[in-house]
């Protein structure tokens, strides 16, 4: 097809990884539309090189302007432009939903071109519950802020799933141990790539794992649900209070480790007490 798109914004996802997971629609758009907004314009040319488009290329990130947000609207009467991240599918965790809710508003069409993304590709191959699921981006960097944010969602019955990079994900794991306990989890590495790795464990082991080394390339953490409060042992209870005692009282860290697992707070300040005398 050498006919032009139909004017409006295109948001198209792309490989995350192996290039072969470019879709031929993806493709297509790509090598038809009058403009491409990237995120990084060296590594879209990558992929443009592949495919064999070229098309003009402009930068897109979350530095824009109102001003330049809005002249890439007010193209988009007579423009067909696309809209792509370096990797994956644009808005997640990536610069670009003002774009939309401009070009929406302004009643523009805006159209998915749908593919990879590196979130749901580590969620299906991470053997934990995929009913219910919460995306929650990069943590911040910073400890506190980190751990503040975490107890915003510890409490939320679903799988939550992170992206980090490999030199804060030992730091990451041992937030997420502390705070959420001893869940499940699985650390999603290089996906799609030469070196695909995923690994699974509790939140405790995993944090030990990667305090010793520091993995390459891109990371998913998934981590599952809750426990329900009648499944959690002694020992899973006594490694939550373990930690919550580092920073507090047995009978505050009781207090909010029973309010935050839904147990009785006698049966968790019983336990308090038996790990304060040892």
């Amino acid at each position: 097809m050498n006919e032009r798109l139909a004017p409006g914004l295109y948001v198209v996802a792309t490989p995350i990884g192996n290039l072969g997971d470019l879709s031929e629609r993806a493709a297509d758009a790509l090598k038809r539309a009058d403009r491409i907004l990237a995120e990084d314009t060296r590594v879209t040319g990558k992929l443009l090189a592949h495919v064999g488009a070229k098309t003009p290329m402009s930068r897109y990130d979350d530095h824009a302007s109102e001003a330049q947000r809005q002249a890439i609207v007010d193209s988009l009467g007579n423009q067909a432009v696309a809209l792509v991240s370096d990797a994956g599918t644009p808005l997640i965790s990536d610069p670009g939903y003002k774009l939309v809710r401009a070009a929406r508003s302004a009643g523009h069409e805006v159209r998915t071109v749908p593919g990879p993304c590196a979130a749901i590709a580590a969620l299906s191959i991470a053997g934990l519950p995929t009913d219910r699921f919460l995306f929650a981006g990069f943590l911040p960097a910073k400890a506190k802020a980190r751990a503040d944010a975490i107890r915003e969602i510890a409490d939320i019955r679903a799988t939550l799933i992170f992206y980090e990079s490999g030199q804060r994900i030992a730091d990451t794991l041992l937030a997420l141990s502390s705070e959420l306990g001893p869940r499940d989890a699985v650390v999603a590495r290089e996906l799609t790539k030469l070196h695909e790795e995923c690994v699974s464990g509790s939140l405790q082991d995993l944090a030990a794992r990667y305090a010793e080394q520091i993995p390459k390339g891109e990371i998913v953490i998934v981590v599952g649900p809750p426990l329900e409060a009648e499944t959690i042992s002694d020992t899973q209870l006594d490694k939550i209070l373990d930690a919550a005692m580092a920073n507090l009282s047995p009978s505050r860290a009781a207090a909010e480790v029973a309010e935050r697992l839904g147990i009785p707070r006698k049966r968790a300040y019983a336990r308090a007490l038996e790990l304060s005398r040892k």
